[in-house]
């Protein structure tokens, strides 16, 4: 005797899926920044040095005199050139006055003033350099710098973030099924 026979056929459901992707952009801009650097400030004050040098005393030495020193050896020697005329007239009229003592008092006289003395040499001597004085002020210098602090600004940018987020759909491609059969 045959058995009926129950026969069961399954398909399997299919379940597909359709996926899109999320998208993500990240953008981080550059930052804006504003840099700078005042001079620093710089102060300088000097005194000038003074050198003071006085060769009155070497320039008088190699006959380069001043005007008010020369005018007043010149009246000297004036004044001496004066005593010394009057004193010699007056010796030679002394002389004069003793022609009766005899002699050639008139002859005498006319050589002694008839022949020049003798002209002095021609030779200088260079003056001492050590007699030039000198008085030195020294001068200074002052230098204050003052810095000056940057200037230093940034302005950060936040970044720029897009996001699409993905998406999962499913379908069947194959819905399940049964079928059970009798055979008998």
């Amino acid at each position: 005797m045959q058995m009926p026979e129950l026969q069961i056929q399954t398909t399997p459901g299919k379940l597909g899926l359709n996926i899109e992707k999320s998208v993500q952009q990240i953008e981080q801009p550059r930052a804006t920044i504003d840099q700078q650097q005042p001079a620093a400030i710089l102060e300088i004050s000097t005194t000038k040095p003074q050198l003071s040098l006085d060769t009155s005393a070497v320039r008088e030495d190699i006959d380069m005199k001043s005007v008010f020193k020369r005018t007043e050896e010149y009246a000297q020697l004036g004044r001496l050139a004066a005593i010394d005329g009057v004193g010699r007239r007056a010796e030679e009229g002394q002389q004069l006055l003793r022609i009766e003592n005899g002699g050639n008092a008139i002859a005498d006289l006319a050589k002694q003033n008839g022949t020049p003395p003798p002209a002095p040499l021609g030779i200088r001597f260079v003056a001492n350099r050590s007699k030039i004085q000198m008085s030195i002020t020294p001068g200074s210098l002052t230098i204050n710098a003052t810095p000056q602090k940057p200037i230093f600004n940034a302005q950060i940018t936040k970044p720029m973030h897009m996001y699409t987020s993905g998406k999962v759909t499913g379908t069947m491609e194959q819905y399940p099924s049964i079928q059970i059969d009798w055979k008998g």
